[in-house]
């Protein structure tokens, strides 16, 4: 099992600010956490598939959020 990834190393991969990956997470955009707690955690290939789906042309389907 891969250990979970806190917000700083989600924002240290994505190359942005802490703030931003909490702006996005309010816009529901972004890599979909998980709450563990009151933490949140984010699954390292669901950051990467988050990733992949942003490139141009690309055929991955981005996660979509339900409410």
């Amino acid at each position: 099992m891969a250990q979970l990834m806190t917000i700083e190393q989600v924002a240290d991969v994505l190359q942005v600010p802490v703030d931003t990956v909490y702006v996005w997470r309010a816009k529901k955009y972004g890599p979909q956490a998980i709450k563990v707690g009151k933490y949140l955690r984010w699954k390292p290939e669901t950051v990467q598939a988050w990733i992949d789906a942003q490139e141009p042309g690309s055929n991955v389907t981005p996660i979509r959020r339900t409410a």
